[in-house]
């Protein structure tokens, strides 16, 4: 609704009371004094979240990996007993004369014994010094350097950055060094995530402003959300430099940061700004109009902000850091944004008054005073619209309903993968010389299928490795007792693969690391028989050791959200029938999403117009990460449309005109709100790694789909096909929601305020109402609750 100036205020009626009444004379008495403090704390924010970025981790293999799993128990392994045994460092050196020349071959060796000394560096191996056939290209003029950085992610990183980038790379007299290795990708990828973010923002928040000057009119209304979402954005910084303190945080913890923070905190903000002027308009003053705002409005935001910190909290169960992680930030800006909404912008509002119309950008435009406008137009479209959609709604929700299913019907084949280099753009250095790895070189010695046995006899080892060297696309087995091709002993042995008890194989192939044949070949590995324990770790185990947790997880987290949601949608609407409605329909909104990343991202489809690399294949955890988000968005606009259908329920007990209403109250308000967070969205899918452009994108076409296709066309045409059935319960579920339940209360109409139809008498008296449309027990129950919460 818009505000309608009124030439007298509405009845007096008995204050409401409760936590947001509560909250309203608090932030109406104490503003300034809220202000100050806020100011403050976001000072505090400031200073703390400023060096947040330099401990997040780059989301390497670690962030993606059950630590429960046996990948994970091989690496640690490895790590602690053959720490050089793992290589993450790779300097690709080339020499237009040969690598063999005599020269270049000195200066090779040199290379090497220089990066040997540095500290932080263990493990050096150099085709110069072992001859090895893996380690020179097929042309003869190009050699590898590998090493492993040793310590954790962010301690190889800093090495890299101090002791190696500069030092190694470039012409090194008569070679041509590049360097690269997963720990080259993973650094490469944190810089260009930091730089993309900064452009994100550059980009979303002048767009933003003008979306909400437009909706607005006002610049100081418009300027309100912006800010509560920057303080959001601060806040989580500052969480987050704190969570990383006792736990491994994802480098794009920061993007969900900015999304949420900014697109949350504008949604939350918008509509308590557009109640707020809504009840101004009606006629009440400045601790009326919050009181109404908070009780009705400020219970909406409450309730959007546990519905969406659920969906995101449902990560949790995942044993992956990479989603717990962004479950970590994710629950942190949404109650963050809540608080700000909840608590700073009411002292905002209660410090401007009717100064919130301030500086009016739309004025020069106008050829009718706004009241004239206003009370004309506000609306009037979403309830032709809600109407037309009514009247058709089995043919709209059939067709809508096959054209959902049909997007989403590319996601039926998705195959799941892992990130690896190709999330990079094609320019960057690392993925230069990954890329001239697997094309010039025999094997991929950074992407090894690693195994480590246990208590094992020299003589078993050996024929162990023996007929691992049989399988189908293994070109050879390095083993303690030997290099083995073909089931033959074919080199010397190498006692340094043995320490104690412990030995390692390492098992090279001529498959991609990351593909079918990869993973295929790895269930090959471990299927070989052995008189020992073995356990096999590298990139290709660890993928399908992360993709068997997440099998594991899912049904939980599925679990989690749908019982939550079903809970909560029960408690605000008393209904049995709204809480599956909104579960299904909100399914629904992800159709489009899902079906898209696979048509795009894993096919291939648009790649030369979005730029990047195709690898076939869709990161196995961001598919979660992005259901759990968006169906909590997705959620959120849900909350908006049903609190308002159930306040104008309440009050008319007419269902299909407060389905009208409730469209034509919030239809711009969602809206609006999507616009910004898909503005958000979309700007980080600017950016130049997939998984965040994927991310990005897919999530801005669920918001989207959402807000323009739910709720304006599904919703009422599946509400008008459920009638007033829509609102029933049993019996002991009344009497357990009259009890418990959420609802808008302090939100009387002031008699002259328009209802869904423009007349100016929708407050009609409870026995008005009835003679429209007869109570039913589920209604009176609501209606009672209603009252009691006031």
């Amino acid at each position: 609704m818009s505000p309608v100036a009124h030439d007298t205020p509405p009845p007096e009626t008995a204050p409401p009371r409760g936590l947001f009444s509560a909250l309203a004379r608090l932030t109406g008495a104490r503003a300034r004094l809220l202000l100050v403090l806020t100011v403050i704390l976001l000072a505090g924010a400031v200073v703390l979240g400023s060096g947040v970025a330099d401990r997040l981790r780059s989301g390497g293999s670690g962030g993606v990996v059950d630590p429960a799993s046996e990948s994970s128990y091989a690496a640690d392994i490895l790590e602690q007993e053959f720490p050089g045994a793992r290589p993450n460092l790779v300097l690709l050196a080339r020499a237009g004369s040969g690598v063999d020349e005599a020269d270049v071959a000195r200066q090779g060796r040199e290379l090497a014994a220089r990066l040997a000394d540095e500290k932080g560096v263990t493990g050096v191996t150099s085709y110069w010094d072992t001859g090895a056939p893996a380690l020179r290209s097929k042309d003869g003029r190009e050699a590898l350097v590998v090493a492993r950085l040793t310590g954790d992610e962010l301690a190889a990183e800093r090495t890299l950055e101090e002791r190696i980038t500069g030092h190694f790379d470039g012409q090194q007299g008569d070679l041509t060094v590049r360097v690269g290795g997963s720990v080259a990708v993973q650094h490469e990828q944190q810089t260009l995530i930091s730089e993309d973010l900064l452009r994100a923002e550059a980009i979303a928040l002048p767009i933003t402003l003008i979306i909400l000057m437009i909706v607005f009119g006002s610049a100081v209304a418009a300027l309100l959300p912006l800010g509560i979402g920057i303080i959001a954005i601060l806040g989580t910084n500052a969480v987050l430099r704190v969570l990383t303190s006792f736990t491994d945080v994802s480098v794009f913890a920061t993007n969900l940061t900015t999304a949420l923070g900014l697109g949350l905190a504008i949604d939350y903000a918008l509509l308590i700004v557009r109640r707020y002027r809504e009840e101004l308009g009606h006629g009440r003053d400045m601790p009326g109009a919050l009181a109404v705002t908070l009780n009705t409005a400020g219970r909406t935001v409450l309730f959007s902000a546990a519905t969406v910190a659920v969906s995101l909290a449902a990560m949790l169960v995942f044993p992956l850091y990479f989603l717990r992680s962004l479950a970590y930030a994710g629950i942190s800006v949404v109650v963050l944004a809540a608080v700000a909404a909840l608590v700073v912008l009411p002292a905002l509002l209660a410090v401007l008054g009717r100064r919130i119309d301030a500086l009016d950008v739309r004025k020069l435009f106008r050829r009718r005073s706004r009241e004239q406008r206003q009370s004309t137009e506000a609306g009037a479209g979403w309830a032709r619209l809600a109407r037309w959609v009514m009247r058709r709604a089995p043919l709209v929700a059939t067709g809508t309903l096959a054209v959902l299913l049909l997007l989403g019907a590319p996601f039926l084949n998705v195959d799941f993968g892992t990130a690896d280099y190709r999330q990079l753009p094609t320019s960057a250095d690392s993925r230069v010389v990954q890329q001239h790895i697997n094309d010039g070189f025999q094997g991929n010695p950074t992407g090894v299928i690693e195994v480590v046995a246990e208590q094992a006899t020299p003589a078993e080892l050996g024929s162990y490795a023996g007929r691992l060297s049989k399988l189908p696309e293994v070109l050879r087995v390095d083993a303690p007792t030997g290099r083995y091709t073909e089931g033959r002993a074919a080199g010397p042995a190498q006692p340094d693969r043995s320490s104690g008890t412990v030995s390692y194989l390492t098992v090279v192939s001529g498959v991609e690391a990351v593909s079918d044949e990869g993973k295929d070949l790895v269930r090959d590995v471990r299927a070989v028989d052995a008189s020992f324990p073995t356990y096999t770790s590298g990139t290709t185990a660890a993928m399908i050791d992360s993709q068997a947790a997440i099998g594991r997880g899912l049904p939980w987290a599925l679990g989690i959200i749908v019982l939550a949601t079903l809970v909560l949608v029960f408690l605000l609407t008393g209904s049995v029938l709204v809480p599956i409605q909104a579960v299904l329909l909100n399914a629904l909104s992800l159709t489009a999403m899902l079906g898209a990343v696979v048509w795009v991202f894993q096919d291939g489809n648009l790649s030369g117009l979005l730029d990047f690399t195709s690898t076939g294949s869709i990161e196995t955890a961001l598919p979660v990460l992005m259901f759990c988000l968006a169906f909590g968005l997705s959620m959120d606009y849900g909350v908006f449309l049903l609190s308002r259908i159930k306040e104008e329920r309440e009050r008319t007990l007419d269902h299909k005109a407060a389905v009208v209403e409730g469209i034509r109250s919030t239809g711009g308000v969602i809206t609006a709100a999507a616009l910004v967070l898909s503005v958000v969205m979309v700007a980080i899918g600017t950016s130049r790694i997939t998984n965040t452009k994927m991310l990005g994108l897919g999530v801005a076409l669920a918001i989207l789909m959402d807000a323009m296709v739910i709720r304006t066309l599904l919703v009422p045409a599946v509400l008008s096909l459920t009638g007033r059935a829509t609102w029933w319960a049993p019996g002991p579920l009344r009497r357990l929601h009259a009890r418990f339940g959420i609802s808008e209360g302090g939100s009387a109409r002031p008699a002259s305020a328009p209802d869904a139809t423009g007349s100016t008498d929708a407050t009609d008296a409870p026995d008005a109402a009835a003679a429209r449309e007869p109570e039913e027990p589920a209604a009176a129950v609501g209606a009672a609750a209603g009252k009691s919460s006031d």
